[in-house]
Parts: C-alpha cells; structure tokens; sequence
C-alpha cells in the first residue's frame, strides 16, 4: 500500500510501516488524511457509487470513520475513477478502524452483492498526504 500523510501541526508522529522511515523523527502526532482512487471497471462507477450511498458510508460511520468528502472526474483522464479523503488521528487508528470494516459481516454482505454482476474495482490506490510548509492546511 502507498501512503501519503496529510497531518495538522509541525511536530507529530505516525505509526504504519517500516517503509515511512520519514516520520520516526516527530514526536507526536496529529489528523492525517488519506487519499484514496477507486480506478473502477469501465461502466461500473455507478454500481460503486450505489455501494457508497446504499451502506458503505453508513458502516464507515458505525466503525468510525469520518470522510471528509468524495469526487468523481469532470474533466480528466477517467471518467472511471472516485476520489475520497478519509481523516484518520493516526496510521494505527486508520488499520484499526479499517480492519474491522474490513472484517464486518455487513460489508462483507455488502460487497458481495454489489459485485454480482462481476467487479467493480480495477485498482484502488491508497495515499497519506503531508501538507508543505505553505501548505493553508497543516
């Protein structure tokens, strides 16, 4: 999984992989944001945007997780692709609140019958941001 850390502050620490060597220098940490690209299979966008509105966001609120919003392409390279940024405190809290959606009965249920009529992601891509110096949102 790639990460792209979005954190507020200038001293924070994040828990996640031996891969992010970079941010075992601060010390404490603050709310990352995670960036994620549903590439989906050409013409099932709308089966995944069904699964979103129908009960992935209403299980994302039972294990608490909080998005902060979702995009699809006007203008671009696909028009197959969704966007989401999801806030996280920590990596730790994104693998422990992640892993249990994973696991629940109901989104297991969920994907299953989304995914009837065959995939509907080709690839998605997981990014944890790191805002810049002059960044507005640090």
């Amino acid at each position: 999984m790639e990460y792209l850390i979005i954190a507020y502050g200038s001293n924070y620490k994040v828990h996640g992989p031996k891969s992010l060597p970079i941010y075992s220098q601060y010390e404490e940490h603050h709310m990352i944001h995670e960036l994620r690209v549903f590439h989906c299979v050409p013409g099932r966008l709308p089966a995944l945007l069904r699964r979103f509105e129908t009960d992935t966001l209403r299980l994302f609120e039972k294990h608490g997780i909080k998005q902060l919003g979702f995009w699809t392409v006007a203008i671009g390279d696909s028009n197959n692709d969704l966007f989401s940024i999801l806030q996280w405190e920590s990596l730790a809290d994104s693998e422990r609140k992640f892993g249990a959606f994973l696991k629940d009965p109901d989104w297991l249920e969920a994907r299953r019958k989304s995914e009837e009529d065959g995939p509907i992601e080709a690839t998605i891509r997981n990014t944890i941001l790191v805002p810049t110096a002059f960044s507005m949102v640090r």
